[in-house]
């Protein structure tokens, strides 16, 4: 097939954007979700009360499976609404729910670890299914020019790499082999933490002091999984009074449908 070659486009950032938010328990990632235009909720747990009182914000029933999941997607594709953001949450409970259907599939199976004959086969599947929510996400991004909200739990992950020592940083709470699907191919991967000083000298223990603020990491750092796509290298304030911090980079459709 050949193309005409004066009819390419230009980048022009005009599209919706998908991005996956993490944190740890009580940072807001809900909170901020719901700042993203007239956002729908497909929950994979119920934790959502801090919305209570938001008119801005749809929820679907809470998914009890990824079919159940996969169905509310099909659903945002093929009928017709005003709704402008998909917020998935959580992924790190869709991936306990994923596992859990693979391991109860497999009457061999007593975990995870084991599924389909073991030696990582189990993880396979379950990073395929992951690669499919992902894909039907995304093609409502691509078709209804819906933005795409992934929210994840925080975990700790130690690095072992062949050019520096040993260190610690923060991930998604989930499997490595699955975890590509919510950071590789979005634009953007933010961590929302406090900010946090350390008090104390060489001769006495240290501690960890914070102010309360929240401030949201998406740019690459050893630290923590991060990354954007719109130049941000300064961490973002965060406050549920201060409004939306990715005002900038996503704008509301008039008169959506």
């Amino acid at each position: 097939m050949a193309y005409d070659l004066t009819k390419l486009s230009k980048p022009d950032g005009n599209r919706p954007v998908i991005c996956t938010i993490f944190g740890e328990a009580g940072m807001g990632k809900t909170t901020l979700a719901a700042m993203f235009p007239k956002p729908v909720f497909i929950r994979t747990e119920d934790g959502t009360q801090s919305l209570v009182g938001n008119d801005n914000v749809a929820l679907f029933p809470v998914a009890r499976s990824s079919d159940e999941v996969l169905d509310q997607i099909e659903s945002l594709a093929t009928e017709e609404h005003d709704f402008q953001t998909l917020v998935i949450d959580s992924i790190t409970q869709l991936a306990t729910l994923i596992e859990g259907e693979i391991v109860d599939a497999d009457p061999k199976a007593k975990s995870i670890n084991q599924a389909g004959g073991g030696y990582g086969a189990g993880y396979n599947a379950a990073a395929d299914k992951h690669r499919t929510v992902r894909d039907w996400a995304g093609a409502l991004a691509y078709d209804r020019g819906m933005n795409v909200v992934f929210i994840g739990h925080a975990d700790t992950e130690t690095l072992d790499l062949p050019d520096a020592d040993p260190y610690a940083r923060y991930t998604v709470r989930m499997h490595k082999k699955s975890l590509p699907n919510y950071t590789d191919n979005v634009d953007l991967v933010g961590f929302i933490r406090l900010e946090t000083f350390m008090r104390g000298g060489d001769d006495s223990k240290k501690r960890a002091i914070s102010t309360g603020k929240r401030e949201i990491i998406c740019f690459p750092q050893a630290a923590n999984v991060s990354k954007n796509r719109f130049n941000i290298t300064e961490p973002l304030p965060f406050s549920f009074e201060a409004g939306f911090p990715f005002a900038e980079f996503v704008a509301e459709k008039e008169n959506a449908q």
